[in-house]
């Protein structure tokens, strides 16, 4: 099976803040014989490495701690994201736990206070919503 996975858990330093968060556990996929594809829906919309970070806001805009909307990159880099996972044939997805990209359970509020609230990333949320199932770093084993 080919597994759609956040660049940043395989390693990559494209969080906003130039990091990554590395997941040690996603070689046992690799093991189990997955092929896991790397994406950074943030920077297939275009934005920088390292960038201000950005939260989800209610009504559906992405602003960053700079009050700018990036909104349309987010968009932008979901769209590529699922396009990415269509032509490499991912059903899965394990993508950054809480990012407004990727958060497929949770999300920060959008008041930078640091509250999570239920709700999804804009890729992530594209891609549950065609077809792709949507999971975590810290709800990996469902793969397992």
């Amino acid at each position: 099976m080919k597994i759609l996975v956040s660049a940043c858990l395989m390693g990559e330093p494209c969080r906003y803040d130039g990091k990554s968060k590395p997941v040690p556990e996603l070689e046992k996929l690799r093991a189990a014989g997955h092929t896991l594809v790397p994406v950074c829906p943030e920077v297939l919309g275009g934005l920088p490495t390292p960038r201000s970070p950005a939260e989800l806001q209610p009504g559906g805009r992405v602003v960053n701690r700079a009050g700018e909307d990036v909104t349309a990159a987010y968009l932008e880099g979901a769209r590529r994201t699922l396009e990415l996972a269509r032509t490499e044939g991912c059903t899965w997805a394990v993508l950054k736990a809480n990012s407004p990209s990727c958060g497929s359970r949770q999300i920060y509020d959008g008041s930078f206070s640091g509250k999570l609230v239920p709700g999804q990333g804009v890729a992530a949320r594209l891609l549950g919503e065609s077809g792709i199932r949507v999971a975590d770093e810290e709800t990996l084993d469902l793969l397992l």
